[in-house]
């Protein structure tokens, strides 16, 4: 049964590679339970009011948990979905100040719904499939740096250097017991991965998560030096979940106070880095799932872009901040995922995190960012797929490839390649070569890098 609705022999993957990578793409991503409720809980809205800890803990696992757990049943693909970084920020620091928490998470949900009208309409599909394929492969390969610089920066590998923007640690050397943790975890992910150890990756984690723990209890060790989570052995196992946020939304309410204009402003922001890092991080990570097929296009595609809409207004209902397709996803296809059963055991984990959330606190970044560094090093090798030859391609393909890492966006890389790629072809005159949708796109993608000048100029 589970054979025949997932497609497991279809897709040339097994149970046990599915139950594998769910974890592994659990572990690479319960940061984020910890993470969330630390950005939208250090910002206040218009009255001064700020989300509590606990209760932010509780709606970032649960809406983490129904959305991926909607993906596998309805989308049957490995993609797991959380609060998204950038989005998370866009609500506390752009738009709660101008307006209450409710309807700060009243726009989540209209970007949710404006999502899933692109995506019902069919729309949304149609963008996707008028991307080139090289740039869809550019795209995985950017993503694959993305993910692996956010490994290093995690793990304290690489930081924000004093002459320079990065540096090699934190004084541009390598200094630290978890920067050291970290470098173990790496070179025994690799060896583990090159031997074709089963599980390698989540063997790594589990192996890395316990040796930063006996080294964080036997070493004197600065804890904010592991990042957001410290490892060690949790006081309780079992902590009860606080659902007070849920459904504390105000859909329209943020238009009245914060104004037409800003609120308009916020809600294009949302919408359009939700759409394209989404769209994004679908492409590259089933094309490193071999999902997608020689056309570029990706199985079930209208109904994961509906899942990722409905994932996003559920994240305003609970006050999560918008969910989203996580990139993260990327481990597990790492270690073999290729279905939605991959999804399904995610969703799982995430759904017991709610009575175990200790637990989400041991393993550190210096144990789950190897994963994320080998991964990107797997999505690189999407490269030889683009034809560097051809500079109509090349150029377009390296901005994307580049300004994802370099911006810490994958909306940024996604919008500069097509403004790119339309640029070109329209200066050489090839203008029926471009689908009528990248030209509205590109324009659109216009608009959003010039919209802090827009808002300016009107306001």
């Amino acid at each position: 049964m589970l054979d025949r609705f997932f497609e497991l022999s279809a897709r040339g993957s097994t149970v046990g590679r599915e139950v594998r990578g769910g974890i592994t793409t659990f572990m690479a991503m319960a940061y984020i339970i910890l993470l969330n409720p630390i950005i939208i809980g250090g910002a206040q809205d218009v009255t001064g009011a700020k989300l509590t800890i606990a209760q932010l803990t509780t709606s970032t696992a649960l809406a983490a948990a129904i959305a991926t757990l909607l993906m596998g049943l309805v989308g049957n693909a490995p993609l797991a979905l959380a609060a998204g970084l950038g989005l998370n920020a866009v609500v506390a620091y752009q738009a709660a100040p101008h307006m209450t928490w409710a309807q700060a998470m009243g726009l989540v949900v209209l970007e949710g719904a404006a999502i899933i009208v692109l995506a019902v309409t069919g729309l949304r599909t149609l963008i996707m499939n008028a991307i080139p394929l090289a740039l869809k492969h550019a795209i995985s390969v950017g993503i694959g740096l993305f993910i692996a610089l956010i490994g290093l920066v995690d793990s304290g590998f690489v930081t924000r250097g004093s002459g320079t923007p990065v540096q090699l640690g934190a004084t541009g050397h390598l200094t630290g017991w978890p920067v050291a943790v970290f470098c173990f975890g790496l070179l025994l992910m690799i060896a583990l991965y090159a031997r074709r150890t089963p599980a390698a990756i989540l063997l790594s984690i589990v192996i890395t998560a316990v040796v930063a723990i006996v080294v964080n209890s036997v070493a004197t060790i600065d804890q904010a030096d592991w990042g957001v989570v410290a490892p060690k052995v949790p006081e309780s196992v079992v902590s009860a979940p606080d659902f007070g946020l849920i459904g504390q939304v105000d859909v329209f309410g943020g238009f009245a106070t914060a104004g037409a204009l800003t609120a308009t402003v916020v809600l294009f922001t949302l919408v359009l880095s939700g759409f394209f890092d989404a769209m994004g991080t679908i492409i590259g990570v089933s094309d490193e799932a071999g999902l997608v097929d020689e056309q570029g296009r990706v199985p079930r595609l209208g109904r994961i872009l509906t899942v990722d809409g409905v994932a996003a207004m559920l994240g305003g209902v609970t006050s999560s901040s918008a969910n989203t397709v996580f990139v993260e996803s990327a481990a597990g296809v790492g270690e073999g995922a290729r279905t939605g059963l991959a999804s399904l055991v995610t969703g799982a984990i995430l759904a017991l995190s709610l009575l175990f959330t200790p637990l989400a606190a041991v393993v550190p970044a210096a144990a789950a960012a190897p994963a994320l560094v080998l991964v990107g090093a797997l999505m690189m090798m999407q490269s030889r797929n683009i034809p560097w030859h051809d500079p109509d391609l090349a150029l377009p393909a390296f901005l994307t490839i580049a300004l994802m890492p370099f911006t810490y966006s994958i909306t940024n890389g996604v919008g500069a390649g097509l403004i790119a790629y339309t640029l070109i072809k329209a200066a050489r005159g090839k203008f029926g070569e471009v689908s009528w949708l990248l030209w509205v796109v590109s324009l659109v993608f216009l608009a959003y890098f010039a919209i802090d000048w827009v808002g300016g100029f009107f306001g």
